[in-house]
């Protein structure tokens, strides 16, 4: 496989394919950077609803992110200033009851080391909080590469947590980079499901690396070739690649999409309605809550804005994402 000239270690290639692998081209729509969409985006002053509709299906909120104090206080001090105001700073036991309260019935909770060395802790504490909450479906994280990192995710997973979440811009990989291929297996085996943020955007000039560098469908299509009973996750439903996503669902029984941030018309790019279409029993439903500059709940009442048909908003609102984490009872 032959690198651009120029680009960094790991970088994709110019064309669509090469001779060692061939990949078929999946791009189409103009990026986000063409169309002109930069971070840091306003937040929004929208109204917030008091709670779940209690004609909806059961909801499960399939992204929303849970930290220790210090990390998330990190964290919304990078967003504030590079990506949008955070609306709810909330800490975790308050990130719980809010959702809770409202008539959320469960939530998957994601993590992410943005450094070597973190991971273990992390994942200690999460393992507290669903110890706590029950309705808490927990992730792992691990830093691709660390020493130990197959390690680490068997601890995590005898710890009770139910898959592992990674971010490639915060990482800085390349999801078919050779170091991730340990971690594939290791999910793939302990049938963990993985949810990594492997879509080009939301990107900031003030990650460690391009993530149009990082980041292309073709590169997730290579992972699900060569790990084929890996369950993987794409969160945003691919953003900005959504049409070039939707055609990877049609293509591979393992792959699913989450909605966030990608249906409330936050960003302004047309909504996509081929990725949420093609396969409604791969898209979960998720907000990034609380780390969001609108209500939390404004992509919920968009997707039951969208008159999906009954069976699929029932499994995209919830049903979906039990059944991937296998808490649907069956």
């Amino acid at each position: 496989m032959t690198p651009t000239p120029g680009a960094p270690p790991g970088a994709p290639d110019a064309a669509c394919g090469d001779d060692d692998v061939p990949v078929p081209c999946l791009a189409s729509a103009p990026t986000w950077r063409e169309r002109g969409i930069r971070l840091p985006m306003p937040a929004l002053a929208d109204e917030e609803g008091p709670r779940v509709d209690p004609g909806l299906p059961p909801v499960v909120d399939a992204h929303v992110h849970l930290f220790p104090d210090r990390v998330f206080e990190a964290v919304w001090r990078w967003f504030d200033r590079y990506g949008w105001p955070i609306r709810y700073k909330l800490h975790t036991p308050d990130v719980l009851s809010f959702l809770l309260s409202r008539g959320v019935e469960r939530v998957v909770a994601l993590h992410y080391a943005h450094k070597p060395g973190m991971a273990r802790a992390l994942n200690a504490y999460m393992a507290e909080v669903v110890k706590a909450e029950p309705r808490v479906l927990g992730l792992a994280t691990v830093f691709p590469g660390e020493p130990g990192a197959t390690d680490i995710l068997t601890e995590a997973f005898a710890l009770g947590l139910k898959g592992v979440k990674l971010h490639c811009h915060v990482q800085c990989f390349s999801p078919d980079a050779p170091e991730l291929h340990a971690l594939y297996e290791a999910c793939a085996r302990a049938g963990k499901p993985l949810v990594m943020h492997a879509g080009r955007e939301p990107a900031s000039p003030q990650y460690p690396s391009d993530p149009y560098m990082l980041c292309a469908a073709e590169r997730v299509e290579r992972v699900l070739a060569d790990h084929p009973s890996l369950k993987l996750c794409v969160p945003h439903l691919g953003a900005d690649e959504f049409d070039a996503y939707a055609r990877l669902l049609e293509r591979h029984d393992t792959l699913w999409l989450d909605t966030t941030m990608t249906v409330g018309g936050y960003f302004p790019v047309p909504l996509p309605r081929q990725a949420l279409e093609v396969r409604p029993e791969r898209i979960l439903y998720g907000t990034d809550f609380p780390n969001i500059p609108y209500a939390w709940d404004r992509e919920l009442k968009a997707l039951t804005g969208l008159k999906l048909p009954e069976d699929a908003l029932a499994g995209v609102l919830g049903g979906n994402t039990l059944k991937l984490y296998g808490e649907d009872g069956c």
